[in-house]
């Protein structure tokens, strides 16, 4: 009987730790990658993900990666192909990237779903200073991105 409350306060003590932890997020390196539904070669190849994808890292195991992407789904990646730069996915129809952290800011441009952004600050106050691959940067609400 005491094993088993030992056990259970341990997996508790366990369970509490973890979800404490902090959310990592990175992307996918300067080539794109194939994704795996176990952690081996040998495992099943999934999808090739394109160079700059997001993705959150759910879990390290030596040299690979369990990894969440935009669409929740849960695969397997090689460590040393992600990279620590923060790169987001717009998740809404169209994104308004303002001059400022601002509703009322003049808009800069505006980015269709799916579009790759680039993380140039860190988020403040429900939004988040983003760059385009063109060179633009303005800010866009957290809410309108994946990847923070």
């Amino acid at each position: 009987m005491r094993t088993l409350i030992i056990s259970a306060f341990s997996f508790l003590t366990l369970a509490g730790s973890l979800s404490a932890q902090a959310l990592e997020y990175r992307s996918v390196g300067p080539n794109p990658v194939i994704m795996y539904d176990a952690p081996s070669l040998k495992g099943a190849k999934l999808y090739v993900a394109p160079r700059g994808m997001p993705v959150e890292v759910v879990f390290t195991s030596g040299a690979w990666s369990k990894v969440r992407d935009v669409s929740g789904e849960l695969s397997w990646v090689e460590t040393k192909d992600l990279i620590t730069r923060r790169n987001l996915i717009v998740k809404a129809a169209s994104a308004k990237i303002r001059a400022s952290a601002d509703e009322a800011a003049p808009l800069v441009f505006s980015a269709d779903k799916h579009v790759l952004l680039e993380m140039a600050e860190p988020a403040s106050a429900g939004w988040v200073k983003v760059k385009h691959k063109d060179g633009q940067i303005g800010y866009v609400r957290i809410s309108e991105v994946w990847g923070l």
